[in-house]
């Protein structure tokens, strides 16, 4: 059995994400973990994170990206 086709490329995925208005005006963006890995994989999401200059923290399956260079504190 062969795995299902990505619903879309690995470059469009990360092209949308990072363009998206919220990441343009340097808001929080939250996307499934299993989706990062499964569409562009996490060595090249956090190469992409690096790139801009963003944070993330993972929580219940979820990635949480802070899209800005302002430094992220877990409060408890």
């Amino acid at each position: 059995m062969q795995p299902a086709p990505l619903p879309i490329s690995p470059d469009l995925w990360l092209t949308q994400l990072f363009a998206s208005r919220t990441a343009a005006t340097g808001g929080v963006v939250r996307r499934k973990t299993r989706d990062i890995e499964r569409i562009v994989g996490h060595e090249r999401f956090m190469a992409e994170l690096d790139r801009h200059g963003f944070r993330a923290v993972q929580n219940g399956g979820q990635t949480i990206v802070f899209c800005n260079r302002e430094p992220a504190h877990v409060l408890r």
